[in-house]
């Protein structure tokens, strides 16, 4: 959120220009998840996530727990998912045992508070899954967060009842992979993102990436898949709107 400081209300300006009527801002850490919360109390049609990120779990301790649950206790309104949590096998901000200890101790709570889960994976898809597939149900659903993954990892999400999140990465040239699992994907399982402030659609990419730039992302998804933006813009709010229980 620190990327937005200075210009906060003409970027929320400028995605409702863009038709976004909805933002959920995460959480990363508690001071994050925090500061969420704070965010989305301010300003109409802004949620928030709560959670602590796969690079943090190293200072994940029993206090921190306590307070992420009293802090949904106090901010149901406002809280509408869990995460961002998973695994990132990139930088190994984390040790790894501490990562998948963590990751499933975290969906539990997320079930606990009957929140859906943002799942966060990088060149982490055999743990990920194995994590996940020892849960073995999502009653409350969740998202794997800009996904990166192949069609058949892709199938395997879903047939957990997850959903997956297109970043703007769709729009890269390079992104084959991607755009063949937007192709071939059902658009019932897919909702879109930013990950703002990072990857952000062509013809932004290098910049600064926001909200408004959903647009790029669905525009790239309704070429992909034969469709209007109309209906990518439909069913991807449907989607988002059922699973996270939006007003």
């Amino acid at each position: 959120m620190e990327a937005y400081a200075d210009d906060l209300n003409e970027v929320i300006f400028r995605a409702q220009k863009y038709g976004v009527k909805t933002i959920i801002t995460i959480g990363i850490d508690l001071p994050s998840s925090k500061a969420a919360v704070k965010l989305a109390q301010k300003h109409k049609g802004v949620y928030a996530t709560i959670g602590v990120h796969p690079h943090d779990v190293d200072h994940l301790d029993e206090h921190t727990y306590e307070a992420l649950r009293l802090l949904y206790r106090n901010h149901k309104q406002q809280i509408v998912g869990y995460g961002e949590i998973g695994l990132d096998y990139v930088k190994m901000y984390s040790e790894p045992a501490n990562q998948r200890k963590h990751f499933t101790r975290q969906l539990e709570l997320a079930q606990n508070l009957g929140l859906p889960v943002v799942i966060h994976n990088r060149e982490a898809d055999t743990d990920t899954l194995f994590t996940l597939q020892a849960q073995k149900n999502f009653p409350n659903g969740g998202i794997m967060h800009c996904f990166s993954g192949d069609y058949d990892f892709a199938v395997k999400i879903i047939d957990m009842g997850l959903k997956i999140s297109i970043p703007g990465v769709v729009t890269f040239k390079n992104a084959t992979k991607l755009q063949e699992v937007v192709t071939k994907i059902p658009i019932e399982h897919m909702i879109v993102e930013t990950d703002g402030p990072f990857l952000s659609p062509h013809p932004f990419r290098g910049k600064r990436n926001e909200p408004a730039h959903v647009l790029f992302t669905a525009m790239k998804i309704a070429e992909l898949k034969n469709i209007s933006i109309d209906e990518v813009a439909h069913h991807t709010s449907v989607n988002a709107t059922t699973l996270f229980n939006l007003n």
